[in-house]
């Protein structure tokens, strides 16, 4: 039902959005528009076009607006930080911001990103992260997001593989010495030897995302322990091949849509202090990926 049948757009209507370059692509306002209508509020979720360019002219219009809170996704999360007015630990941590609350004028900072990945850690595959050895695939933004909200967890060690081994070792070195976690940067093709001692496998790559389902990172999944767990933070398709190979390994595996509704869910409750229904947000996303997907 489209919202104008349900509810009238008036001038008490709180506006809540997300930024973005490209942002046609996004999932959240499906995901938090359904949230809201379940709940019953009197808010609307807007997707943003937003340059590279006007960042700074987004973030002023934020605060003449009286927009309450904006998602920011690719590829302004970093640009954006310099025009917040606090920046939550974490966020300031990871150096970069996905969620920003306006608090009366005050524009406050956040990282969803990671703590949504533990949420979903604990809620859908009971899993506590502290003390676990903990290998990230790839070092781009989500890898940075997780791995400091790791190495803040009380994980007990951190690995972080990429293609680009400089790249791997560079993040590490940052998160080690920013955290006092113990972390080591080391190349894809390095990786095998470290897979025995891993506990938990997160990968935060794009292989195996749609339309190339047929890829994914080159681990050997038999190196590591019956024990593991194994993520991936790809939520389309809802099983990579990564997840089918390892439960063909027997192993536990957890699918990327749960750090999704998680991340949009702590976003929610920032701004609006609810209880988010993260059920509503979880089954909105899927409708919306098989729509997309003609499934």
């Amino acid at each position: 039902m489209a919202r104008s049948e349900r509810q009238a757009l008036t001038g008490t209507t709180g506006v809540l959005g997300v930024i973005g370059d490209p942002i046609a692509h996004s999932l959240s306002p499906a995901m938090q528009n359904a949230a809201l209508e379940a709940l019953g509020l009197d808010y609307i979720y807007v997707p943003f076009h937003v340059s590279p360019l006007c960042v700074k002219e987004a973030i002023a219009g934020m605060k003449a607006l009286g927009i309450r809170g904006l998602n920011v996704t690719i590829p302004h999360k970093v640009a954006v930080l310099q025009y917040m007015d606090e920046v939550e630990p974490v966020a300031g941590l990871i150096g970069a911001v996905n969620t920003i609350s306006n608090e009366d004028g005050c524009l406050i900072g956040y990282n969803t990103d990671a703590c949504g990945f533990l949420i979903s850690l604990r809620k859908e595959a009971d899993r506590d992260v502290q003390g676990q050895r903990v290998t990230i695939l790839g070092a781009g933004g989500s890898a940075r997001a997780i791995g400091f909200q790791l190495a803040v967890s009380e994980i007990e060690q951190l690995v972080i593989a990429n293609r680009t081994r400089s790249s791997a070792v560079a993040l590490a070195e940052e998160i080690s010495r920013k955290t006092g976690c113990p972390a080591a940067g080391v190349g894809l093709d390095e990786v095998e030897a470290q897979l025995p001692s891993t506990d938990i496998l997160v990968n935060t790559t794009p292989l195996g995302m749609h339309p190339r389902i047929d890829t994914m990172p080159p681990v050997n999944l038999r190196k590591l322990p019956a024990s593991a767990l194994v993520c991936d933070i790809v939520y389309n398709p809802s099983e990579t091949l990564l997840l089918k190979n390892a439960a063909a390994c027997g192993l536990q595996t957890l699918p990327g849509l749960g750090m999704l509704v998680y991340q949009g869910a702590a976003a929610l409750e920032i701004w609006l202090k609810v209880s988010p229904p993260t059920d509503v947000m979880k089954a909105a996303v899927q409708r919306e990926l098989e729509n997309r997907n003609g499934s």
